[in-house]
C-alpha cells in the first residue's frame, strides 16, 4: 500500500514537473508572437524566470528523493537553451582591442531618476566623464534646471552634441541625446506614431567609416505609482485572492497595450536598419521590454544582441523594486564586433543603470 502511494506521488510530481517544463518553453518562445495579434500572450515572456526557478526546485527535489527523475528538469533546461542564453548569458571577459569604440547607453531620467543626490545632473556628468566613452546615447536627456547641457559635455571632450525633443509638455517631456567624440554628419528621425517616445539615427564619421547610431525610447507600460505598489503587494502575497485577480487583469491589459504599440515602433526601426545594412549600425536605448519579448526578437533577427553575445548574468538595467528586468539593450550589425557588454549596477542616479559596451569596426571583406 505504501509503495503504491509513493509511486502515485512520484507520478503526480513528475507530471507537475513536465507541465512546468511545457509552460516554461511556451513562455521562453513567446517572443515570436506579435503583440498586435496576441496582446495578452505577448506578456508571457515576463514569467519565464519564474518557471526557470520552479524547474530548479524540481531539480533539488529529485536530487534528494529520486535522482533517476532528474532527466525531466534537465531536459527542460536543454530544450530552453535558446531563451536561457538570451535571458542569462554566460560569457567570459575578453581583451578589448585598443581601437574599439566604447559606447554608453543610459536613460538618465531627466538627470534625477532616484533623487538620491543633491546634484543629479552633476553626478551623471561626472560619471560619464570618468567612464570616458567615445559615444554616449542618452534617453530622457532633458533637464529643466540646466540650460547648458552641451557646454557641460564639451568641457569633457564631447565636441559633437545633438538632442531630439520627443515631448515637451507640463506633465510629459522626453528627449534623445547623443554626445560624441566623432563628427556628426547628419540626423534622421525614424517615423512612427507615439505621444512621447521616438527613435533617431545619427550618422557619425569614424575614421574612414560612416557609422549609424540609432538611439531609441520605445513605448513604456504607463504604470502609475499605484500600479507598481499593487504589483509589489501581489508579489509579496499581501493581497486577497479577488483583489489579486482584478489587479493582475488591469496590469496585464496595460502591459499588453504597450506591447502592441511597441511592435510597430520596433518594426519601423528594423526596417530602417535593413534599408541601411551597407553601413555599420548600432541600435541602443530604452526598449521598455525584457529580453524574452517580441521587441527583442524582432531586432535580433537583423542585428547582434551585444549583451547576449558578450555579457554575463541577468544584467538588470531597470532598478525599481519588483520590476527588475533588463529593458535597456544594445545591438550591432555584423560590421561591428562587440566586447564585454555590461550593466553598471553601481551607478544609481537614475531609475535605470547604464549599459556599457565596446565595439570594434571590422574591415570590409
Amino acid at each position: 500500500m505504501i509503495k503504491k502511494i509513493k509511486n502515485f506521488t512520484t507520478r503526480l510530481i513528475a507530471g507537475a514537473n513536465v507541465a512546468t517544463v511545457i509552460v516554461m518553453l511556451l513562455a521562453g518562445f513567446s517572443d515570436r508572437l506579435n503583440p498586435a495579434d496576441h496582446p495578452l500572450l505577448s506578456t508571457a515572456g515576463m514569467t519565464f524566470p519564474i518557471f526557470l526557478l520552479v524547474n530548479m526546485a524540481f531539480v533539488l527535489f529529485w536530487v534528494i528523493f529520486k535522482w533517476r527523475m532528474l532527466w525531466i528538469p534537465i531536459a527542460g533546461y536543454l530544450l530552453a537553451y535558446a531563451p536561457i542564453s538570451i535571458y542569462f548569458p554566460v560569457n567570459r571577459s575578453l581583451s578589448v582591442p585598443d581601437d574599439a569604440l566604447k559606447i554608453i547607453s543610459y536613460n538618465v531620467c531627466a538627470y534625477g531618476g532616484n533623487y538620491k543626490y543633491d546634484d543629479g545632473f552633476g553626478t551623471v556628468i561626472n560619471y560619464l566623464a570618468e567612464e570616458s566613452p567615445d559615444i554616449i546615447c542618452l534617453q530622457e536627456d532633458v533637464d529643466i534646471r540646466h540650460k547648458t547641457i552641451f557646454e557641460s559635455f564639451k568641457k569633457n571632450g564631447y565636441n559633437y552634441n545633438d538632442t531630439v525633443v520627443l515631448a515637451n509638455k507640463t506633465n510629459s517631456y522626453n528627449a534623445l541625446g547623443i554626445h560624441s567624440r566623432h563628427p556628426i554628419i547628419k540626423r534622421e528621425r525614424i517615423d512612427y506614431p507615439s505621444h512621447a517616445n521616438g527613435s533617431a539615427a545619427w550618422w557619425l564619421k569614424i575614421g574612414a567609416d560612416t557609422v549609424i547610431v540609432i538611439n531609441n525610447h520605445f513605448e513604456s507600460c504607463h504604470l502609475t505609482k499605484n500600479d507598481r505598489q499593487q504589483y509589489r503587494q501581489i508579489i509579496r502575497g499581501e493581497m486577497d485572492r479577488d483583489s489579486v485577480r482584478a489587479e493582475s487583469k488591469l496590469l496585464l491589459v496595460k502591459l499588453a497595450e504597450a506591447n502592441a504599440k511597441r511592435s510597430g515602433q520596433i518594426r519601423a526601426v528594423r526596417d530602417y536598419v535593413v534599408d541601411h545594412q551597407q553601413y555599420p549600425v548600432i541600435v541602443c536605448g530604452d526598449f521598455n521590454d525584457n529580453p524574452i519579448s517580441y521587441s527583442h526578437h524582432t531586432m535580433r533577427q537583423v542585428l547582434t544582441d551585444c549583451f547576449a553575445e558578450t555579457g554575463h548574468g541577468i544584467g538588470l538595467s531597470y532598478n525599481q523594486k519588483a520590476f527588475s528586468f533588463r529593458i535597456d539593450h544594445l545591438f550591432c550589425s555584423n560590421r561591428l564586433e562587440p566586447y564585454n557588454c555590461k550593466i553598471d549596477g553601481q551607478m544609481d542616479a537614475s531609475d535605470h543603470y547604464p549599459l556599457i559596451c565596446w565595439l570594434k569596426i571590422r574591415q570590409k571583406q
